[in-house]
């Protein structure tokens, strides 16, 4: 007689009362996880564990009828992570994504978590995943902002009026305690008026849109660039006054004077490191073109930065290993492309919140497992 398994279910309803939502809960749990990258207690994919996941692109043209084709945000993912500490987890984040989804009543990415036992392998819960890989990643940003920003930052300026966006102010506006004004720049106005009415509405501070990128990046203290255009985000280096805080969640392109004077940091140089390898083994005329970051691995690979070996995570600037912010004057740069180990620590922590509050639905792998 074998073992019995069963895992539990979350539906997206669920996660929410479990406390999915709760964005300053976790930031404090992305610090943890920060902790975690810094001393080496994680492992996610790939022959140097720090690959982001494994993706399935499609062709232009197939001579299968129902293979889909490629087109703009088109792939499934596959992004897995062991986490350490408290967590001890194993777990991973699927997804599929088709930018005609919103109209079809469905968001552009439909993602679910699984979560296992790192000794046994059983599964131990699967649960929907939109709202955990939206919400971690605006509190990553929120992280930056806490560790990076200055202390008296009063203008956030958000480039991208999309969820992705919106989540990330929202972290933003939690660890900015002194934040009076919000900009807001979209390629689509009125999306960033709607955004800005928002603003004002929940959190009761002045908030409009911007005619020009420029415009706005000129008033910002931080900025936030979470825009979901495929092309990137171009600023100047005259446009970022001093002590401003810029936080790549997409991608931007900054004249290299601003790399070359501006404070760095990373979210996992090692990830980023196997990122910069990757790009090394495209054809020459493919390299840095796609990705957030690349502009600076180009620079690297140009010799005009030092290479990531040297590069500062801001996991060390939270356990105090590394100094981040030292005085107002300083700029500095945040680079942030995500990975699964905070998709997967946060969905535990809800994960956990749930069996707490008796949610989700219990469902049978086995009685006891045929193959024995």
């Amino acid at each position: 007689m074998g073992k019995r398994t069963e895992f539990l279910y979350l539906n997206e309803e669920e996660m929410i009362k479990a406390g999915v939502l709760d964005a300053a809960h976790c930031i404090d749990v992305e610090v943890e996880l920060f902790g975690l990258l810094s001393s080496g207690d994680y492992r996610m994919g790939g022959d140097k564990a720090n690959s982001h996941g494994i993706m399935v692109s499609f062709p232009k043209e197939s001579p299968f009828p129902n293979m889909p084709l490629d087109g703009p945000d088109r792939r499934f993912m596959a992004m897995p992570a062991y986490v350490g500490g408290r967590f001890n987890v194993c777990g991973e984040k699927w997804y599929g994504s088709n930018i005609i989804n919103p109209s079809r009543g469905l968001p552009r990415s439909i993602l679910m978590v699984m979560l296992n036992d790192p000794d046994t392998c059983e599964p131990i819960a699967l649960m929907a995943g939109n709202l955990v890989s939206s919400v971690r990643t605006g509190c990553v940003p929120g992280v930056g902002t806490r560790y990076l920003a200055r202390k008296d930052a009063e203008v956030c300026v958000c480039i991208g009026a999309g969820p992705v966006s919106k989540s990330c102010f929202e972290a933003i506006a939690l660890e900015a305690k002194n934040l009076k004004e919000v900009v807001i720049y979209d390629l689509f106005k009125e999306k960033a008026e709607a955004f800005a009415q928002s603003v004002t509405e929940k959190h009761g501070l002045k908030a409009w849109a911007a005619d020009s990128l420029e415009e706005a990046v000129r008033l910002g203290d931080i900025i936030s660039v979470a825009a979901s255009s495929v092309k990137p985000v171009n600023m100047k280096n005259e446009w970022l006054k001093k002590g401003s805080t810029i936080i790549f969640t997409g991608r931007c392109n900054i004249d290299e004077e601003y790399f070359s004077s501006a404070k760095i940091y990373w979210d996992n140089p090692r990830m980023h490191e196997v990122y910069y390898e990757e790009h090394l083994a495209l054809p020459e005329d493919k390299r840095f073109i796609n990705g957030i970051g690349v502009q600076v691995y180009r620079m690297m690979y140009e010799g005009k930065m030092a290479p990531l070996s040297e590069a500062v995570g801001l996991g060390d600037v939270v356990v105090g290993a590394k100094e981040g912010r030292v005085n107002d004057d300083e700029r500095i740069c945040f680079i942030t492309s995500g990975m699964p180990v905070w998709d997967v620590g946060w969905a535990y922590e809800v994960y956990q919140n749930a069996v707490k509050m008796g949610l989700g639905t219990k469902l049978l792998l086995w009685d006891s497992p045929y193959l024995n």
